[in-house]
């Protein structure tokens, strides 16, 4: 009855017990494991591995964090096996030293991020305080603290510690000083160090966190005061073990932060895509999961990747993943314009060439094809103006406003769909400009006048030509001879972008036309 006393004296009051027992030199043993109800298991191991005289030297100096009895319950079933299986593991005594070191700490004294030696030589401990008042040991919280006695202090868990290389450890040995801090920061540590996940966590460099930093023109501790930090780390960890060897090209993966996926690309070079962010370094192997390194920091935003990806342009997708091109588009400093081709846009495409959808993701230039629907910069669809707009690909694709807005050939369907990276245009066809076997090879110049046209167009610089108005797809419309200042009729044509081929004295030009 006395000992389940002084138990309950010591779950409220540290000035308590010690009132109680002044009277005699107490132990963290005697005192206040071996009395406890809850703590029969920690007991039972502590007499099994001989260590109970080290917890009662009285000269000793000691803080013991004591796992419940249902911590060792939980343990058990995780494992799958019972409580004499716990006992019976080879390295139950480092286990049980991994709980003790040979300081005493009370609560008052415990900081958030501290890494402290046990008694264990094995792997340090991690302590997590909350701004909640909460406080963890690796991933085990804290339930009652400050039970003291003469030769040290007891917190009670409500997790038994177990001294394995966990995520966080190959973070903190290997240098990665800025995320280990964001960590720390944002209260991650207890996730990152249960020894019983399986996690797989894309790690950013210390340069990673410099480089976004200077994108937004804050110094790197301003970043660990964002209040997204704890959901752009969590986008970097999913919840399963994945090595390098699973990874696809075109993969798309649910990280923690289920805000949104990572899309992984998987190059015919060998290299390896998280989003923007390229893989340097794979399969730093732990215990509770496994480690790649980044060269970015990937931020949990909607891109125009996203916006094709989430409304079903799974073609326009597709070909993007087969053409390498989704680091770029998923890039959240980088801002584009897309017009996207719907799934139609593309069968369509396809019966014009007499083949099919695999026919277009085999074309040698999808990836310059694919670029010439992407224009640098976010350009709504009240900014654009009639005429040419540079691509990526590095030609021109023509705007027409009249009767809608129109690019080359093919209707704006939807407009203005945002993204935090850019703006996405929704096309009915796929434009071309002289892929597909059509050469540009000019050899000389000649004019059209005007052009665009609503009907007839002057011809400049030619002598005894002979020309060939097609559209992009090479349909021939036209085909007649002409002089300078030459006119054609398109008024038998329907609105569109059409390739103005003249050849003269062996030698052939193109130009683009645009009929409205």
């Amino acid at each position: 009855m006395k000992k389940v006393t002084f138990y309950a004296l010591s779950l409220f009051s540290a000035g308590i017990i010690l009132s109680a027992v002044n009277y005699a030199q107490t132990n963290v043993f005697d005192n206040v494991i071996a009395p406890s109800p809850n703590h029969t298991y920690l007991e039972a191991a502590l007499i099994q591995e001989g260590l109970v005289g080290a917890l009662q030297n009285p000269n000793a100096t000691l803080t013991v964090f004591a796992p419940n009895d249902q911590a060792f319950l939980n343990l058990a079933t995780s494992l799958g096996t019972t409580i004499p299986g716990l006992l019976a593991l080879p390295n139950l005594d480092d286990i049980l030293l991994y709980h003790v070191l040979g300081t005493t700490v009370p609560s008052a004294a415990v900081t958030n991020g501290a890494i402290v030696q046990p008694l264990s030589p094995t792997n340090t401990l991690k302590i997590t305080a909350t701004a909640a008042g909460n406080v963890y040991i690796n991933q085990a919280q804290v339930t009652t603290v400050d039970l003291t006695a003469a030769n040290g202090v007891v917190h009670v868990t409500n997790g038994v510690l177990l001294p394995v290389e966990t995520v966080a450890d190959i973070a903190i040995d290997n240098g990665f000083s800025t995320l280990v801090t964001a960590v720390v920061t944002a209260e991650l540590l207890p996730a990152l160090t249960n020894p019983l996940s399986n996690l797989t966590v894309f790690a950013p460099t210390n340069d990673a966190f410099q480089d976004i930093a200077d994108e937004l023109g804050v110094p790197v501790a301003a970043l660990l005061g964002l209040p997204e930090l704890s959901d752009i780390l969590l986008y970097h960890v999913l919840g399963t073990e994945v090595p390098s060897s699973a990874v696809t090209n075109g993969a798309l993966v649910q990280p923690l932060n289920i805000a949104n996926t990572l899309k992984m690309t998987v190059t015919g070079a060998g290299d390896v895509f998280v989003n923007q962010a390229e893989v340097t370094a794979v399969d730093i192997m732990a215990d509770n999961g496994v480690v790649h390194v980044l060269d970015a920091v990937v931020l949990p935003i909607e891109t125009v990747a996203d916006v094709a990806i989430d409304n079903g342009f799974s073609t326009l997708v597709t070909a993007v993943v087969t053409a390498e091109l989704l680091p770029a588009l998923s890039d959240p400093f980088s801002e584009y314009t897309v017009f996207a081709p719907t799934n139609q846009a593309f069968t369509d495409l396809a019966i014009a060439l007499n083949t099919n959808l695999n026919g277009i993701l085999a074309l040698p230039n999808l990836a310059d094809i694919l670029l010439y629907h992407v224009v640098d910069g976010t350009v709504l669809s009240t900014q654009l103006t009639a005429g040419p707009v540079a691509t990526l690909e590095g030609s021109d694709v023509i705007v027409s406003l009249t009767g809608g807005v129109k690019i080359n050939d093919a209707n704006v369907t939807t407009a203005d769909v945002p993204a935090d990276n850019g703006v996405v245009h929704v096309l009915d066809k796929v434009i071309l400009e002289s892929y597909l076997g059509i050469d540009e090879n000019n050899t000389f110049s000649f004019g059209l006048f005007p052009n665009p046209s609503n009907g007839l167009v002057t011809i400049n610089g030619v002598d005894n030509a002979e020309v060939i108005v097609s559209d992009l797809s090479g349909k021939t419309f036209l085909n007649q001879s002409v002089n300078n200042n030459a006119s054609l009729d398109l008024n038998g044509l329907s609105n569109g972008t059409y390739l103005v081929t003249i050849s003269q004295n062996g030698n052939q030009s193109v130009q683009t036309l645009v009929k409205f």
